[in-house]
């Protein structure tokens, strides 16, 4: 079964220097570009992190220091990925919880504005772990009866990724072939930013899921608190995250002039 697609939708998968969304980098990218024709463009970069690749990282996806020494930077790719990405949905493996948000902090650091909650993201390994909770390297041999060679390649688990979604729509009748349906299906909870620390309540407003303000509006918090919101941006959390805060902030002051 072919996706039903009103627009593009990118699958992309990203290897990484590690897991922290804050602080860790990408080596290595590959994007699959489907177009609702049915037509494919697809890319993989290496990527130089500009930071050591941790030995434990080097041993999943198998690069190292040398292999990326030459590579370009994500700066200096980030123009092209956003040039692929800026009119397409996305799609990944986990990645509502670490590709996009991982992604989300590089494109801000390469200062490129290219706000990734604008895109409808179906995430695969959701959908998986609705129905069956596996590996992706199960999800393939489980839906397509491959055996995933190249396993933490970029490319190998993009495409896997791709093909997987494709079967799960012909396996589970009660699955949509519409990606507006697959990017609500395979959401987890709704928050104003990728790495959840602020969330909505019943009316809808941004409010904090952590700390001591916990289930606080943010609007209400940094009018009664001030200097929170001056640690907030001081402190070791995702660019993604402040810069939410920094809009409903400015939305604030704008309301009183």
């Amino acid at each position: 079964m072919e996706l039903n697609l009103a627009k593009p939708i990118c699958f992309f998968d990203l290897e990484t220097t590690g897991t922290n969304v804050a602080s860790d980098r990408i080596v290595e990218i590959s994007i699959l570009k489907v177009f609702p024709n049915g037509n494919k463009e697809s890319h993989t970069w290496r990527v130089n992190p500009e930071m050591p690749i941790p030995p434990g990282a080097a041993a999943i996806h198998g690069i190292t220091d040398e292999m990326v020494a030459n590579e370009p930077t994500f700066k200096e790719l980030a123009p092209k990925v956003q040039a692929l990405m800026k009119d397409a949905d996305l799609g990944g493996y986990n990645s509502n919880r670490f590709d996009i948000p991982l992604l989300a902090e590089e494109l801000l650091r390469a200062d490129v504005d290219f706000d990734l909650k604008k895109a409808s993201a179906v995430d695969v390994q959701t959908i998986f772990h609705k129905k069956e909770k596996r590996t992706l390297e199960a999800a393939y041999k489980f839906y397509c009866d491959k055996s995933l060679e190249n396993a933490h390649s970029a490319e190998a688990d993009t495409i896997a990724t791709y093909e997987v979604l494709k079967a799960q729509l012909e396996r589970y009748s009660d699955l949509e072939n519409s990606i507006a349906f697959l990017s609500n299906y395979s959401a987890h909870k709704n928050f104003a930013d990728f790495a959840g620390f602020i969330g909505y309540d019943k009316q809808g407003d941004e409010v904090f899921m952590f700390g001591k303000h916990r289930g606080k509006r943010v609007e209400d918090v940094m009018e009664q608190e001030p200097g929170y919101f001056g640690w907030l941006l001081n402190a070791d959390f995702p660019l993604y995250t402040k810069k939410v805060l920094t809009r409903i902030k400015l939305s604030k002051l704008n309301n009183k002039l």
